[in-house]
């Protein structure tokens, strides 16, 4: 039996397929989906919240009216005795202090005189 045609058989039926070069589009287009993507994901975890919270902090500044009683950032609890366009003047204890509007973390109670609340 002539094993010289059989080896060869094997031989050439063995061999891998000579390598491919990858399609230098397809890569861009996957890389430019990859960003996007990245993009999306950065937009709804750390934008987004963040310009919700912003937005309910100037609404809550809007608000504002004397008699309410709040919270300042740094936790001075005061009532609020005025209110000027970018600052308020509250009382805390026996101290009258003048802040500014950014200051304020949240309206603990709401003066009776306000009607409603919205």
């Amino acid at each position: 039996m002539d094993f010289t045609n059989l080896k060869l058989i094997l031989a050439e039926g063995g061999t891998p397929p000579a390598p491919t070069q990858p399609n230098p589009q397809g890569e861009m287009i996957k890389m430019v989906g990859t960003f996007a993507l990245m993009g999306i994901v950065f937009y709804f975890l750390l934008i987004r919240p963040q310009q919700k919270k912003a937005k309910d902090q100037a609404a809550l500044l809007k608000t504002i009216r004397a008699g309410d009683k709040i919270i300042t950032a740094s936790g001075i609890v005061g009532v609020v005795i005025s209110v000027k366009e970018k600052s308020l003047s509250i009382r805390s204890a026996d101290a009258k202090l003048e802040i500014t509007k950014s200051a304020v973390a949240e309206i603990t109670e709401r003066s009776g005189d306000s009607g409603g609340e919205s």
